[in-house]
Formats: C-alpha cells, sequence, structure tokens
C-alpha cells in the first residue's frame, strides 16, 4: 500500500504522459509556450507501463488517469491502454484531455480499454476559447466531446475554469448545454500553476460564486459526503437529477483530508501532491536496473512523507517552480 503518516492510503494514479500541449491557455502557460522536456528525460512506454504495474499489483493502485500536458499528444497512448487494460487486476482507467484530436481516437481509445474521458472546454462561445486559450480549435473541442460520448467513454465529464471578464458569466449556460448533451460539467477553481506568475487569490472566480451564479437558473440539491468519498469534486443534483454538477473548490474548500492521489511526472517523478515541492526520482531507479520491489520501495518512502493539507496559503504558491503542464493535472 501507499500510505502516509496521516493514514490516507493512495489508490488513485494520475500520470503525466508528457509536458507539451496543443494549446496555450492562459491560466496555464505563457503564449510561446515552454521549454520542454527532451526525449531521453521522457519515461518510455515500456517505463510508464511497468510502473503502472507496480503500482497497480504491489501497491493497491485501482485507478489510473493519463494526463499532460496533453496526453493526446503521447504517440503510443493506445498501447498504453492496451497493455494497462491487460494488468490483473485492472485498474479503472480515465483519460483528461483538451478534446483535439479526440474525434479521431476516441473509438480506438475505448477498444484499447480506455472506460471514460474528462474533457477540458471553459466556454461556448468561439471567441472567448480563441481568447483563452490562443487557438482556433473550439469545434475541434465539440467534436471531440461528441465522439466520446458515442465511444462510450461515459460518463463524459466537462471540466471548465471561470476566468474574471472573460467567461465568469457563463456559468448557467454551460450546465445548461452540457444537460441537454449528457455530460456531467465539473467546475474548477482556478489554481495557483500557472508558469507566467499571474494567479490572484483575489482575482479567483470562487466556488461560492459560481454556485451562486448556477442558483440564478436551477434548483441546486447537495448529493453529500457519504456519496462524496475522496472525489475532488462536490457534486449537486440539477432541478433534482438525475443530472449533476460538481464543483472542485481546491482553493478555497480544500479535501486534503480525503486525498487518495500519487502522481507520477512525464519525467518519471513522484509527487504526493499537485502543489508539492519536493519529488521523488523513480526514472533513475528504472534506469539503474532497480528491481520491482525496490521501486516499489522507493514509491512508499514518498508518500510516506506526504504533507496534511496542499499550502495553498503559503506565498510559495505565487513563485511555482514547475507550470501544470509538466505534472499533469
Amino acid at each position: 500500500m501507499l500510505v502516509d503518516t496521516y493514514g490516507r492510503v493512495a489508490t488513485d494514479l494520475r500520470v503525466s504522459l508528457t509536458d507539451r500541449c496543443n494549446l496555450r491557455c492562459t491560466y496555464c502557460m505563457p503564449e510561446e509556450g515552454l521549454q520542454w522536456l527532451g526525449k531521453p528525460d521522457l519515461l518510455t512506454d515500456d517505463e510508464i507501463v511497468r510502473l503502472i504495474r507496480i503500482a497497480v499489483t504491489t501497491l493497491g493502485v485501482d485507478e489510473v488517469r493519463f494526463t499532460g500536458g496533453e496526453p493526446l499528444l503521447r504517440p503510443g497512448l493506445v498501447g498504453i491502454v492496451e497493455r494497462c487494460a491487460a494488468l490483473e487486476p485492472r485498474p479503472r482507467m480515465s483519460l483528461t484531455t483538451n478534446g483535439i484530436g479526440l474525434k479521431r481516437t476516441a473509438r480506438a481509445l475505448k477498444d484499447a480499454g480506455l472506460d471514460r474521458v474528462n474533457v477540458s472546454l471553459d466556454t461556448l462561445r468561439p471567441d472567448v476559447f480563441q481568447a483563452l486559450t490562443r487557438r482556433k480549435r473550439h469545434d475541434d473541442v465539440l467534436s471531440g466531446l461528441e465522439a466520446a460520448r458515442e465511444a462510450d467513454l461515459t460518463p463524459v465529464k466537462v471540466n471548465s475554469v471561470l476566468m474574471p471578464g472573460l467567461n465568469d458569466d457563463e456559468a448557467p449556460d454551460l450546465l445548461s448545454w452540457a444537460v441537454e448533451n449528457g455530460y456531467e460539467l465539473r467546475f474548477i477553481e482556478q489554481m495557483p500553476l500557472d508558469a507566467q506568475h499571474g494567479w490572484k487569490r483575489d482575482g479567483m472566480i470562487t466556488a461560492a460564486q459560481i454556485l451562486e451564479s448556477l442558483r440564478t437558473r436551477f434548483e441546486l440539491t447537495p448529493e453529500g459526503e457519504e456519496r462524496r468519498g475522496s472525489a475532488p469534486a462536490e457534486r449537486w443534483l440539477v432541478d433534482g437529477g438525475p443530472a449533476r454538477v460538481g464543483v472542485i473548490a481546491s482553493v478555497t474548500r480544500p479535501f486534503c483530508r480525503a486525498c487518495d492521489r500519487t502522481r507520477l511526472t512525464a519525467d518519471g517523478q513522484v509527487r504526493t501532491c499537485l502543489f508539492a515541492r519536493e519529488e521523488s526520482d523513480l526514472r533513475g531507479a528504472l534506469r539503474s536496473g532497480a528491481t520491482d520491489e525496490e521501486i516499489a520501495g522507493l514509491w512508499r518512502t514518498a508518500m510516506w512523507g506526504k504533507k496534511a493539507g496542499s499550502g495553498l496559503d503559503d506565498p510559495w504558491f505565487l513563485q511555482p517552480e514547475r507550470p501544470m503542464s509538466a505534472i499533469g493535472g
């Protein structure tokens, strides 16, 4: 097991497959992009599958989420999913993507064994999408969502971040659209993970503001903590259900006490938290001939040192050392 000193057990593994992305979202990275990791620094497909195998068969992980950057940019993605689907016990597998390229890959991913997808979409307006992402790819994301639904990668979850002066008025419209199309919408508070250090706590749209906006059009009934478990999203029934909407309040209502996640970066580092300052190197152990049990031991040691909370009140988060694209959401 991957247990920490506070008794939390990590069973959910987030695996970043690449630091690269084909969008330039204003809350994630600068317009010119970043200095990407070199190919020798990235884990190979075999190394990724080996680490996931160790996590699943030795360390008690039962859920794997593939992230990026943009994981659809990983050439070997379908093969990685297929090999992980053959593990015993078989983990539940999902993918977080910006949706670009999903139209052509959704069926192959489903056939390989992927269970579902989370797609990022912050706006229904193409002009606002371009302002937020610096790319004209809004239609591609909508097509990718449709392809995921048709391929039965369900429930298809849509992740939205609201930004002041850009899309902060769209919460009710986004929820209406999601309910109409059978998607489960989740709003995420903007987090201090941008490489250009533009995040300001007093400028973010909070969970309370999102819910206030939604209630101008919908009746929201809380599902309750017993249904939430370790999930990051608080969820509400929309107009009595069955449709639901979630809010991930990482900043204003952190959920660290119930956290069951461990993270693997694209260059083979263990992160105990999305906001962690320290990393533990597994890539070096892999490439120096360590056994599975030795690697498992390093992973256990890393998780044992997990802190009680995210530390978002620490001023360090105004100057993060690694952007979201290098860590995985």
